[in-house]
Parts: structure tokens; sequence; C-alpha cells
């Protein structure tokens, strides 16, 4: 993969790697002493991945990529502090990728924490619990404005509106990430990877991908 593409070719590229994913029929690119002899100097991935860091979702092989292709931020749940920003921002100022990846899981527990903590007002114990409180707000508003409790416990939906709510705080917070969708160089796409069959659904674009459905 050429390092200037665009986002849409980029995410592209994503999608065709999880395609061989999902058959069974992975490349395993950019893996060899070459690439590796290619990447002793600098580096130029194309995409940058922000998921979960759950052993079950490695970015790159989800989406068979090699050494070099994708710039991968992880944090339980992808909940954003400062550093995790100052670092999706290295990504896309320093390494020039032209793709911001969001990416959500099913059977997350830092989802399921979030709701016990919001439907039992038990908190989990130590720092586990600064994980929970970066979740809670992203689905907080599901619940109802009357008695407070949730207008909808489909973890497919808070799922979705946990990734969604990541991708506007990283376009809102960050004026270096907003300036880059802004003038085309990069764009923000949500995604949520399924753990049975393998595939990674497009659900929320932020930028210009070209035009491509959502696969919701």
């Amino acid at each position: 993969m050429p390092h200037h593409v665009s986002p849409a070719a980029a995410w592209a590229e994503l999608r065709a790697g999880n395609n061989r994913f999902i058959a069974g029929e992975m490349a395993h690119p950019s893996q060899g002493f070459d690439r590796r002899e290619q990447l002793k100097v600098s580096q130029n991935p194309f995409a940058l991945v922000f998921g979960c860091s759950d052993s079950r979702v490695a970015a790159e092989i989800i989406f068979d990529q090699g050494l070099g292709d994708v710039f991968v931020v992880r944090t339980a749940g992808h909940v954003l502090d400062t550093t995790v920003i100052g670092s999706i921002e290295y990504g896309v100022d320093i390494l020039d990728t032209q793709l911001i990846v969001v990416l959500g899981h099913d059977n997350c527990g830092a989802i399921a924490a979030a709701v016990h903590a919001l439907t039992t007002g038990e908190q989990p114990n130590g720092f586990i619990r600064a994980v929970t409180d970066r979740v809670i707000p992203s689905i907080v508003s599901l619940t109802s404005a009357e008695g407070g409790g949730f207008v909808s416990l489909d973890t497919d939906v808070l799922r979705r509106e946990h990734v969604r709510h990541t991708m506007s705080m990283l376009h809102s917070y960050s004026a270096a990430i907003a300036k880059a969708v802004a003038e085309g160089r990069c764009a923000i796409v949500g995604v949520e990877y399924d753990l049975e069959d393998g595939s990674a659904r497009l659900v929320e674009v932020i930028g210009d991908i070209g035009d491509v459905p959502l696969d919701v």
C-alpha cells in the first residue's frame, strides 16, 4: 500500500484485508525481511486504528495488514484521555495517516461494566473504574429523562453509541484532527467488529471516504 493515498483508498484497503480475513485467505503482507529493512529508519502507516485492548481484536490481524501499515492505539473500551488523543494526533500530523478507525466490538467488558455501574450503582475496584467512568458518558444518553432507567439495553445499540461518541470526541476535542478532516487529508470511521464471523462493519463516517454505504 503506497503511503500517500486518499482516506477512501485507505478504507478500501482495510475492507479488502478484512474480507480476506473472513474468508481465511490472508495475504500476510509486509512481514518479510525486505519490509523490515524498509522500516529501520522510519514508518509511513496509511491508517490509524484506535481500538479496544481486547486480546481477540488485534487490528493488524483482522484487517490482514503487516509491519508499518497501521499505527495502532489501544485502551480498554477504546476510552480516550489526553495521552491517547496526543498519540492519535501524532499519527495524523507527524506520520500523515489518512484514516482514523475507531474500532469497537461485541461482548465488550468495558461496556458491560459501565452498564452494571449505571443500573446498580456498584463501581468496579481500583483503577478499572477509570475505564467505566469514561464509557458511561457515551451511553448515559440512552437513559430516560423521567425514571433514569435505560431506554434500551440492547448491547449492539450501546456499543454503536460508544463508537460514535468516541469519534465525536476525537473530532471535537482535537483541533489538529478536525483540521485534517476539514482539509480532506484524513477521515474518521467507526467500525464494529463481530467476534463470531470476523467482520468489521462500517457504522459511522466523519469526513470523506467516497460513496461507501454504512453496514447498518
